[in-house]
């Protein structure tokens, strides 16, 4: 069982239980993946708006992921999960 932190509220969970954001390494881009096939710098949300929320009012997953965060992610997020 592999663990991770949720870049909103901090709290410790399995992996599967948190979305999985990753900067790619060669491009730079955002990925919002399930999967552990993307390489680079990566950042986890818990399933529900309370954590996205925080973690884009505070810039928390901009620092997580040390790169600018488009606001279009948050919105993609807010619909999706």
């Amino acid at each position: 069982m592999v663990e991770r932190k949720c870049a909103g509220c901090g709290k410790i969970k399995n992996r599967d239980e948190l979305i999985k954001i990753t900067r790619q390494n060669p491009h730079k881009n955002l990925v919002i993946n399930g999967d552990s096939k993307i390489f680079g710098r990566s950042a986890y949300l818990c399933y529900n708006n309370s954590c996205i929320e925080a973690a884009f009012k505070k810039n928390k997953l901009q620092k997580a992921l040390k790169t600018p965060i488009p606001q279009e992610l948050k919105g993609k997020l807010l619909n999706e999960f």
